[in-house]
């Protein structure tokens, strides 16, 4: 299926999806993107992107509850296309292209070449008139504003802005409706996702083969960052490089340590590859060879994410303390206690992921077919200075867990041969 084709089927499954839930009341859907910032390089937030698929920043899609779809774009355009390559223009062709009914202006021309999240009233005019006529008195818009302290920072921040320009304040949140539909992954997002593992795994190589004696984990930073960017990728989150003591500390990313004869490098990284991430750890010996300490202590952590693995199906839990026997955080926690270092895996064994390297998902539901998720067992000892971490990304089948990464080596064995090809 064509891209922007698949983004309309998401859409509709949206819609009726919001009519059966909330039969009674009109109104429209309402899905806003994110604005660009200076320091950062763009990217679209997750949902609207899954439900749009458009890059552009500043967009706001209206889904009638008719099934009638209106892009809105900021009014500059024009200036856009002297500073991007492609914008989205105001046309019929535009909305042809993008699977939409129609692509408006949001209002009045915005000085310069981008809009921003403390806009002029008129900038958005065209917006709000137009939805005062398709919400009447009494309509609801349905959005993305759940009640999270993090989740949708920047639309429910544009949401109120809007609000206070006179848009109703008659909402519904429907961030759980989006949330189960990207939960569920198909065939062209699992692709996407172990393209995005593939070039992972890659710079996890170039990552093994910088580490050594007096190296800066910076560099081995820059090796792996240069693999990802050289594939087309972008990072998904700060790389985490962390030697010595440095390993033991779970999100540990200043990585302006120097590695030691003897240190263990954490290395947890991910490429994002067309909007989807990766998310893959390995422990590596600076020296090229484990320590019959750290031998030990890498093996047990390895047993531990081979056995829930093995148990990682529909049916069980990531984490649910009411069901400890299905509870596959549950299950790492009390195989670690047996071994005496329950006390040394203060995290959780995995998250969801997807278009978020924390993706969306329910905690509180079984691990379903579809189902995209990490296991990342570890054991952190800053007294001994080892800190291990195994991370690997897994696809959830009727029959259990597929590793996407398997082609990224994880015994001991092959660990000491990654980072022995640079000294040979």
């Amino acid at each position: 299926m064509q891209k922007y084709a698949l983004n309309k089927v998401r859409r509709l499954d949206l819609l009726n999806e919001v009519k059966q839930q909330f039969p009674e009341k009109k109104g429209a859907i309402v899905l806003f993107a994110h604005f660009e910032h200076e320091k950062q390089r763009f990217l679209q937030e997750s949902s609207f992107y899954y439900l749009t698929g458009v890059t552009e920043s500043a967009a706001v899609l209206v889904i009638s509850l008719d099934g009638a779809t209106t892009l809105y774009m900021p009014n500059c355009l024009e200036e856009r296309k002297k500073w991007l390559p492609c914008p989205i223009m105001v046309s019929d062709e535009c909305a042809k292209k993008l699977e939409v009914d129609c692509v408006k202006y949001l209002g009045a021309r915005c000085p310069g070449y981008q809009a921003y999240p403390y806009f002029e009233p008129p900038m958005y005019e065209a917006l709000l008139a137009d939805l005062k006529i398709e919400l009447g008195d009494d309509g609801t818009l349905f959005t993305l504003a759940p009640e999270s302290p993090y989740a949708y920072a920047e639309q429910r921040g544009l949401l109120r802005r809007l609000q206070d320009l006179g848009l109703t304040k008659k909402v519904q949140d429907v961030s759980a409706i989006v949330a189960r539909m990207r939960r569920s992954k198909d065939m062209d997002e699992i692709e996407a996702l172990y393209k995005a593992v593939e070039i992972t795994c890659l710079a996890q190589e170039a990552a093994a083969q910088a580490i050594g004696d007096g190296v800066a984990e910076a560099e081995v930073q820059a090796s792996l960052e240069y693999m990802i960017t050289g594939s087309r990728a972008r990072i998904a989150f700060p790389s985490i490089v962390g030697s010595g003591a440095n390993s033991t500390v779970l999100h540990y990313t200043e990585n302006d340590g120097i590695m030691k004869e003897g240190d263990l490098v954490v290395v947890d990284i991910g490429a994002q590859y067309n909007h989807y991430c990766a998310d893959l750890t390995r422990t590596y010996p600076v020296s090229g060879a484990f320590t019959a300490r750290q031998k030990e202590v890498y093996n047990l952590v390895l047993k531990t994410q081979e056995y829930i693995a093995q148990l990682a199906k529909p049916g069980m839990w990531l984490s649910n303390k009411d069901k400890p026997e299905q509870s596959l955080n549950h299950l790492a926690k009390k195989f670690l206690e047996q071994k005496g270092y329950a006390d040394y895996f203060p995290h959780g064994i995995g998250h969801y992921l997807g278009l978020d390297v924390h993706d969306v998902g329910d905690y509180t539901e079984p691990l379903a077919s579809g189902d995209v998720i990490t296991i990342e067992p570890g054991i952190y000892i800053p007294e001994e200075q080892i800190g291990i971490r195994i991370e690997d990304n897994y696809w959830i089948t009727k029959d259990g867990a597929i590793c996407l990464s398997e082609q990224l080596p994880k015994d001991v064995t092959s660990i000491e041969q990654m980072v022995k090809k640079q000294f040979a």
